[in-house]
């Protein structure tokens, strides 16, 4: 409890007081504090509060190993409350000093996840859809036999058919437009990068309208060759077959056309 400042006493004497009012000066043991955020965050649902006691911890015993588990806890307590970005902050800084850590692989996942979940719906840019394709991919490469690995593997799949799908949505867009030529761009990067996303037989099937309307008759049955091969039961294959049927000429693969050789190559064709 505190006394006033009334009264003469020494410069010792009103610097104790002060200290004794600012707990900014009080070191609290590093369990003590550990413990307290683990509760916040367990007991109290309250990641933000359980973050700032976390942090604590790395301020007041910055080279403990409560410090290590401090860390760690308060980037998992800012994902828990939204804090994206000062999640990657204390991840990042976690993989960077304890890199050999069993920990380190949770780290770099809860990075990639922070990325993840702010990818945006395909009416905007994707540059947040990339960097988390990056950072999912970070996982996976640095820790293949983690069970973050096999989470991450999953949200990669979400992610590049997040970006499949803003590819044919593009695509749409430049064939209301007749440019047919833009329009096989994008359907042709789906087809190329993305052949294991839902977007493909779409893109395959759009592809077969786009090149019947231009004339070049043999990429579309190409390509709706292709989309009956590996997805026979397709809506998108229905719609391709009747539209080279509707040209008078049957589906058929041309095995030198670059989507043939795209199948192939993932071992699809």
């Amino acid at each position: 409890m505190t006394t006033s400042l009334g009264g003469c006493g020494t410069a010792s004497d009103l610097f104790d007081k002060f200290k004794a009012k600012d707990d900014t000066f009080v070191d609290e043991p590093a369990d003590k504090l550990y413990n307290e955020g683990l509760y916040l965050m367990n007991h109290e649902n309250d990641p933000k509060a359980a973050s700032k006691k976390f942090e604590e911890v790395d301020r007041q015993h910055p080279y403990s190993d409560w410090a290590r588990k401090s860390l760690l806890m308060s980037a998992y307590a800012y994902y828990n409350s939204g804090d994206y970005d000062n999640c990657i902050g204390a991840a990042t800084r976690y993989v960077t000093l304890h890199p050999g850590s069993p920990d380190a692989a949770y780290a770099q996942y809860l990075i990639a996840a922070s990325q993840y979940d702010q990818i945006p719906d395909i009416s905007r840019d994707q540059g947040r859809t990339e960097k988390a394709i990056a950072a999912l991919e970070e996982v996976i490469r640095k820790y293949p036999d983690s069970e973050y690995a096999l989470n991450a593997k999953k949200k990669l799949q979400g992610a590049r058919d997040q970006l499949a799908a803003k590819e044919v949505a593009i695509g749409r867009y430049y064939m209301e437009k007749r440019d047919f030529s833009g329009a096989i761009n994008r359907f042709k990067t789906v087809v190329t990068r993305y052949q294991t996303t839902r977007h493909v037989e779409e893109a395959l099937a759009r592809l077969t309208e786009c090149y019947m309307s231009i004339g070049i008759v043999g990429e579309a049955q190409t390509a709706a060759a292709i989309l009956g091969h590996n997805f026979p039961d397709s809506r998108w294959y229905k719609d391709a077959y009747n539209l080279v049927k509707s040209g008078g000429v049957e589906p058929r693969e041309n095995k030198g056309s670059w989507m043939s050789k795209a199948f192939r190559k993932l071992g699809l064709g």
